[in-house]
């Protein structure tokens, strides 16, 4: 089970991704020529904040399980401050949910704004913020603090 929830975190994390970086080229986009906030506009904000909120709910239910933050919260006592169990129990966790509350805060903000530029604008500058904190918080293989390969497998 733990494995299978590890394989999905890590196919969705490149959702996720990605998503952000389409709503936000798109925002950019529609923000520069002054386009029209559609239809498919909206639905791009929705997809994307729904993946989001996806990805934080199979990551909290990981945490819950994961071997790894039992095993931190046995040793507690521990001196070393950025290890592999400090960076999953504390710094993913918390900045990966502040990342998705940005996200939805972003949607919400966007869905109410009244002009088609400030919607633009919310879905830029929110989703923008969120991007920069999810990527210092994924575990990149080059990551000095922990690794994770790009793909988990079976």
């Amino acid at each position: 089970m733990h494995q299978t929830l590890l394989i999905l975190h890590s196919i969705n994390r490149w959702l996720v991704l990605t998503s952000l970086i389409y709503a936000i080229s798109m925002a950019w986009t529609g923000l520069r020529s002054g386009s029209v906030f559609s239809g498919y506009n909206n639905m791009v904000r929705h997809i994307t904040t729904t993946i989001a909120h996806v990805q934080l709910l199979l990551g909290l239910y990981l945490y819950m399980i994961s071997p790894v933050v039992k095993f931190n919260v046995a040793n507690v006592g521990t001196t070393d401050f950025v290890s592999e169990h400090t960076f999953f129990r504390l710094i993913h966790i918390a900045s990966m949910v502040i990342a998705v509350v940005l996200i939805t805060i972003g949607s919400a903000k966007a869905k109410r704004a009244t002009s088609d530029g400030q919607k633009f604008r919310t879905i830029l500058v929110w989703f923008a913020v969120a991007l920069l904190i999810i990527l210092v918080a994924i575990p990149w293989p080059f990551s000095p603090l922990v690794n994770r390969p790009y793909f988990r497998s079976f």
